[in-house]
């Protein structure tokens, strides 16, 4: 699908070289572009980004869009997304800036001891919708960059160059505790062992913070990588992250054994699964020796396709819809807990006739089972549902290889 907009009367096609220059003269007037990815058209914003302009989403529309529109959002009811937006993610369509209010500190006081992270699993069935935990953050920074999309083009074309890149983007124009984003945010660039030097000088760079205390309090980052390896260091852990070979982040003891009770099924199957990846986003501080420790962390693993996942068998599905062709968006859970009902994926290849995929995994008890018919029967959306306690795999909705061959 093509993206079009109309901008100032004209009609634009997404990469034309000249809708910066029409974008310019509509964000001076304040005059607003319009999608035309459905009839009538969808009032858009102008965001101005590092003196470039990008066209957005009017809050609370993402669900009107074409599903194949790079604007289309899932809608409420299948995401975790609807839960925190307006309350803990709140977006300014006037200074193009979104505020995001966040469950965990950006500074350690001196008495401060490190925390596993993420507590909302051991909190209510449903999780506090006011501030983002450090994964839902995480989840809202890979909604934002598109990873939780999936079409069959997209295939080999994903790389930590390429996440890095859009994550990197999707952090600019959001603040958080008075701070913009990005300067608070490290992302590993790819390693290169020929431009080794450079690497490590633009890392001391953007971790000069970290030297820098308030008082008594010590200023902390947060770190979004790949973990390469999770592993008892002389004292204590240490985890290696991907492209980060020789700057290892250590966890103390107490701090380590509460990160494998909270997140024993994240790296279970990160160890299962030997062409996936796992994703840390923590906080860390870096001591006057300069040696860099974890406060608070989260996991999220993604398939080799790097679309997240919470089990074996979404893995297992996810997997199927790829192979089969399937164009789908995958559903997170931000703040909700894995006891929450939630539907898995969205297939977004059949025109206005979408499909919500269900799943209850293994070891799903009867309350979650009638959490999610329920929301089958209150949803309008079409969906197909899988029980994986009691059977295989049904058969999956037509490709969009298969629609395409029908036509």
């Amino acid at each position: 699908m093509v993206t079009r907009y109309n901008i100032g009367g004209n009609v634009y096609e997404a990469n034309d070289n000249r809708i910066q220059e029409a974008l310019g003269r509509c964000y001076g007037i304040k005059k607003r572009p319009f999608c035309l990815c459905v009839n009538p058209p969808i009032e858009m914003y102008i965001a101005r980004v590092n003196n470039v302009f990008i066209i957005k989403r009017m809050p609370g529309t993402g669900f009107k869009h074409n599903p194949e529109c790079p604007s289309f959002e899932v809608p409420d009811e299948l995401s975790g997304l609807g839960q925190v937006m307006g309350s803990a993610i709140q977006e300014n369509i006037e200074s193009g800036h979104t505020v995001l209010k966040l469950n965990f500190s950006l500074s350690k006081g001196a008495t401060r001891k490190p925390n596993s992270g993420d507590s909302v699993e051991k909190g209510s069935v449903k999780a506090d919708g006011s501030k983002l935990t450090i994964k839902g953050l995480l989840h809202y920074l890979w909604e934002q960059a598109g990873f939780n999309k999936w079409s069959p083009a997209m295939e080999h074309k994903r790389s930590w160059y390429v996440i890095r890149k859009y994550l990197s983007e999707a952090v600019e124009n959001k603040l958080a505790k008075g701070n913009h984003l990005h300067s608070v945010i490290f992302i590993p660039e790819t390693f290169n062992l020929e431009h080794k030097d450079d690497i490590v000088k633009r890392r001391l760079m953007a971790l000069k913070q970290l030297n820098v205390t308030a008082g008594r309090n010590r200023n902390l980052m947060i770190l979004i990588g790949e973990v390469k390896d999770l592993s008892k260091a002389r004292f204590n852990y240490k985890m290696v992250i991907k492209h980060l070979p020789d700057y290892p982040i250590m966890l103390e003891d107490a701090f380590y054994d509460a990160v494998v009770r909270r997140f024993g099924n994240e790296i279970e199957l990160w160890q299962s699964n030997n062409d996936d990846h796992l994703i840390v986003v923590g906080t860390f501080s870096v001591s006057t020796s300069g040696v860099a420790k974890f406060e608070e962390l989260g996991f999220m693993n993604v398939t080799d396709n790097w679309i997240p996942y919470d089990n074996q068998d979404e893995l297992h599905l996810l997997n199927e819809l790829t192979k089969r062709k399937h164009h789908f968006i995958k559903s997170l859970r931000y703040n909700l807990p894995s006891t929450e009902p939630l539907a898995t994926a969205l297939l977004t290849h059949q025109g206005d006739d979408v499909t919500a995929l269900y799943l209850c995994p293994s070891g799903s008890n009867e309350a979650y089972k009638s959490g999610i018919k329920g929301l089958m029967e209150e949803s309008e959306i079409k969906s197909w549902f899988w029980d994986a306690t009691e059977s295989a795999m049904p058969e999956l909705p037509a490709s969009y290889q298969s629609l395409r061959k029908n036509a």
